[in-house]
């Protein structure tokens, strides 16, 4: 044996022994594959490791001046809370994340963490612009309200979400959030997805009646979109998920023809965010339960309406 050849077998030696140390150490381990779900998880939200469904909790909040109160007891009979809890007791979360009404002084909506606040001025709103009968695009009272409200509920959720559970966003946090509520509606219950976008979209039927808008060039710098560009955003989405059930909000103009034909691939690419970034902590049982119901009231069943509570409420 040279004295060359001596080191070359030594390393081979001890890489031999490197090896085998290391395969007796992993013996006691098995290795599982990780399904597509799980591996998603891990990738997004390792680090959580008490992540659970039924997280949302509700509030009432007792009002600061007692007029109010009326309001807080309709909505209590109504149960609105309750139906945004359901709905979202799928969600796989960190922490218990409250959906609260308050009175604000002022008609908003908004998250922080870990709070969902809805203002008794905003609901009220809500009522008061909601049709008293049949508008003429054939959206009800019922139908106008809680599109609208679930909506709400639905976008300040979205926000919730991506901050509790990380998700990363590409875009602007009110874009993406709108986007969320609108996959909600039109995913929670398919037989009710027209009647919960239709009304979702009244919020802004104001803004139709009038064809040309004008508006300081710094409107264009708020964090949400334009009202008109919302809407068409929340119509292109439930056209393109489904055209055939949404195709006369194209043939009456509500959705221009010019917007149309990209709408598949628009919800394509939400949805397909949704499956990726949302669904990882979704809990499937409970949002079969979710999916198998309506959250739509009967239309027959009169909607609330200010005249239910005391003139100084309103």
């Amino acid at each position: 044996m040279g004295l060359k050849e001596m080191p070359v077998k030594r390393i081979a030696i001890s890489s031999f022994v490197v090896v085998a140390a290391l395969t007796a150490s992993l013996a006691g381990f098995q290795i599982r594959a990780q399904t597509t779900d799980q591996a998603w998880s891990t990738f997004l939200g390792g680090g959580q490791t008490d992540l659970q469904p039924n997280r949302i909790k509700i509030e009432y909040a007792e009002p600061e001046h007692p007029q109010v109160e009326p309001f807080r007891d309709m909505l209590i009979q109504r149960r609105p809370l309750e139906k945004v809890q359901e709905i979202f007791s799928p969600l796989r979360l960190p922490m218990d994340l409250t959906v609260r009404t308050k009175e604000c002084g002022i008609s908003n909506a908004w998250y922080r963490r870990p709070d969902i606040t809805i203002c008794y001025e905003y609901l009220r709103d809500i009522v008061e612009m909601a049709p008293k009968d049949m508008s003429p695009e054939g959206i009800s009272p019922m139908d106008a309200i809680v599109g609208q409200f679930l909506f709400t509920a639905a976008h300040e959720t979205g926000h919730a979400v991506f901050d509790l559970l990380d998700i990363p966003l590409f875009g602007r946090p009110e874009d993406d959030a709108d986007q969320f509520a609108a996959h909600v509606l039109i995913k929670i219950g398919q037989q009710d997805a027209r009647r919960l976008i239709e009304g979702a979209a009244y919020m802004y039927n104001e803004y139709i009646k009038n064809p040309t808008v004008t508006v300081r060039v710094t409107a264009f710098a708020d964090v949400h979109g334009a009202p008109v560009q919302r809407l068409y955003n929340l119509l292109c989405l439930a056209y393109g998920e489904n055209p055939d059930a949404f195709s006369d909000v194209v043939d009456k103009g509500y959705l221009p023809k010019s917007r149309a034909p990209a709408c598949k691939q628009e919800w394509g690419e939400v949805d397909f965010a949704f499956q990726k970034l949302i669904y990882p902590y979704i809990d499937r049982k409970l949002l079969n339960d979710v999916l198998s119901k309506s959250w739509v009231p009967d239309r027959n069943k009169p909607p609330p309406r200010m005249t239910d509570v005391p003139q100084s409420v309103r």
